[in-house]
């Protein structure tokens, strides 16, 4: 599937199909800069011919093209090569378009134009890296299954050669179970990273929806929810806001208590657009269930079905309060900024009207907590460290961001040369300096 260069070594090959041949140019420029080969095609019927004769890795198409647009192209894309990973680059800011896509071309990933070079060069390296991921997993799946038809042949009368055999399917075992976990880690990445495409377009929103999914979580342990609850209410925490991506610049930067009655109408609206949005999304039905049900209030006064109590979902009951608490000291709620104690003075007195009063007596227990911004840590076990300080093999122990909120690494990763490169370079080039929180000793599980 890739190309071989002068030296042996493998460069992954990209399809880019756009009607400009100026932004074909750009793509290609900025591809084989960072060692990819780049196949260009200015229509979606020259890409579908180019995907049968070349050996592409990955494609990223523009939305808006003549005769075949993005969404049939991709469409095409993936009934013929559905292993191909797909993005799609639009400068439309076209909820049904993206959708389209989204249920009929099963993208990766859509990029906005104008891109930035940094985050379209990060989203295909995570691409790339996802498609290595599972061609992996299914080379393990393979062969443990080939391991126990061979263990079905031998056992009778070879014990010895059963327990070698038994052995070696052990370690393919944990290995996709390794495999499986950095999927997961992968997924999780993935939903940060769309978020924060999101939260670019309002400075305000820089790291909310983060700082929402951490409270929902420490919440979710609070009132003792199983692991897999948690971890679909710490999903929703992140994807809450995934509705707004259609609003106006207008509305995205007004506070609901200054809304008028009709961007209110169309604010009310966006859990049942994140519903809409994420549907094809079986895995995550119930988070989507938990998003929807968001705006809805303990007192039956809510949206969209105006239920109560506990005919609300616990996890949307959570979330509530959560988004609420952050939303309050941003200037989400009301035209001002409202400082953690008087938030949190709001959230009790409207326990049992908007709120459920268990859930806002375990977060005025955890009060303290959520003073701090980060999840809290054990400062035995972490340090700051800057970016020259930074050592191949350091573990980072939160998420690392850019000082405008941007995701640029998630909690886990491991540092390598090449990626403390790429934070110097970044550094040089916003012209303001990095750190990042590392793990001392052996890093601590994330849930």
């Amino acid at each position: 599937m890739t190309e071989t260069t002068a030296t042996g070594s493998k460069r992954p090959v990209i399809l880019c199909v756009d009607d400009e041949p100026s932004i074909l140019s750009a793509l290609r420029r900025l591809f084989r800069a960072h060692g990819f080969a780049v196949v260009a095609a200015e229509s979606g019927q020259a890409g579908l011919d180019l995907l049968e004769t070349e050996p592409i890795d990955l494609v990223i198409s523009d939305m808006r093209m003549p005769h075949m647009d993005g969404v049939v192209f991709l469409e095409h894309v993936r009934q013929r090569k559905p292993d191909i990973l797909r993005l799609l680059l639009t400068g439309y800011a076209d909820l049904a378009s993206i959708t389209g896509a989204i249920n009929r071309g099963e993208i990766y990933r859509y990029i906005a134009k104008p891109w930035d070079d940094n985050d379209i060069i990060l989203t295909v390296q995570d691409a790339l890296d996802r498609t290595a991921l599972l061609q992996e997993k299914r080379r393990l799946e393979a062969l443990v299954t080939a391991q126990n038809e061979e263990l079905k042949i031998v056992n009778a009368s070879l014990e010895v050669k059963v327990q070698a055999r038994t052995a070696e399917l052990k370690q393919a075992n944990v290995a996709l179970h390794a495999a499986n976990e950095r999927l997961k880690a992968n997924f999780l990445t993935s939903i940060k990273m769309f978020t924060g495409l999101i939260e670019l377009r309002d400075n305000r929103l820089a790291g909310h929806s983060r700082r929402v999914a951490d409270t929902a979580r420490r919440l979710a342990h609070a009132l003792a929810l199983d692991n897999k609850q948690v971890q679909e209410i710490f999903v929703a925490g992140l994807l809450h806001a995934i509705g707004m991506v259609g609003f106006d610049d207008e509305l995205l930067q007004t506070p609901v208590a200054s809304m008028t009655p009709r961007q209110l109408e169309v604010f009310r609206k966006h859990p049942v657009r994140a519903e809409q949005l994420l549907m094809p999304l079986a895995e995550l039905k119930t988070t989507v269930e938990i998003i929807a049900a968001q705006l809805e209030r303990f007192d039956g006064s809510g949206y969209p079905l105006g239920s109560s109590g506990k005919h609300i979902a616990l996890g949307a009951r959570i979330l509530a309060v959560a988004r609420d608490y952050d939303s309050l000291q941003i200037g989400l709620l009301e035209p001002r900024l409202i400082g953690r104690q008087e938030a949190q003075d709001l959230i009790r007195q409207r326990s049992g009207h908007r709120y459920d009063p268990a859930v806002v007596t375990a977060f005025l227990d955890l009060s303290r907590d959520l003073a701090q911004d980060d999840l809290p840590v054990s400062t035995a076990t972490t340090r700051s460290v800057s970016s020259r300080d930074m050592a191949v093999g350091m573990v980072l122990a939160r998420d690392m961001t850019s000082p405008t909120g941007l995701l640029l690494l998630t909690a886990g990763h491991v540092l390598d040369d090449a990626v403390i490169r790429k934070i110097s370079g970044f550094e040089h080039s916003i012209g303001s300096k990095l750190s990042a929180t590392i793990w001392v000793g052996d890093p601590i599980a994330d849930t």
